[in-house]
């Protein structure tokens, strides 16, 4: 067994906003001196099984539609009822980010969604740890989890802005924090 550690980032973007948070949080992975392998979804053909099968911790990532994961990430959680069958991601770590064109926009319920999928794989969810920068008078709507996020990292992204622009850095910087934190947690838990 290697001692570096890895964190892949299982995601699906449908226009690209959410794939510059699965970037973001690659980065983060990397800034805390993990191996960060991000895996679109999006093709079951194409998904790196065998990169999820090898990472310590697991990030899932997907755009909140319709108040729930994108359909292309459902299929991709149903597509793993064979490695749930045979426990095969069982006691590594998970944590979760999600985005839509609406500040709320349901997007606590994709967590929840992601968090009991990671629950059901005997997965064990990391949280942001980042207090919300954005809830008093004082707070900075450019602050880290400006939407006040505690389960997972959400961004906003306005609907009319390519992913050059949206989301915002704040939360591209939120969602780095978070691929930080998995990669430190996912250190300290394979020692």
């Amino acid at each position: 067994m290697s001692d570096q550690v890895k964190v892949a980032i299982a995601y699906h973007s449908g226009y690209g906003h959410t794939e510059v948070l699965a970037q973001a949080v690659a980065a983060g992975v990397e800034n805390a001196g993990a191996v960060a392998i991000t895996v679109s979804v999006a093709d079951l053909d194409a998904v790196n099984w065998e990169g999820l099968a090898d990472a310590d911790a697991i990030i899932f990532g997907s755009p909140t539609y319709m108040g729930s994961v994108s359909g292309p990430f459902k299929t991709f959680m149903d597509a793993s009822s064979k490695i749930w069958a045979e426990q095969g991601w069982k006691d590594k770590l998970a944590a979760g980010f999600t985005n839509s064109a609406s500040l709320s926009g349901d997007k606590l319920n994709t967590l929840i969604q992601l968090s009991i999928f990671a629950a059901q794989h005997g997965m064990n969810w990391i949280n942001l740890a980042v207090a919300n920068g954005n809830n008093s008078s004082q707070g900075n709507p450019q602050s880290l989890n400006r939407i006040g996020s505690y389960l997972g990292a959400m961004a906003q992204s306005n609907a009319d802005e390519g992913s050059d622009v949206a989301p915002p850095q704040c939360d591209r910087d939120t969602a780095q924090a978070l691929g930080a934190r998995v990669a430190a947690a996912a250190k300290r838990w394979k020692q």
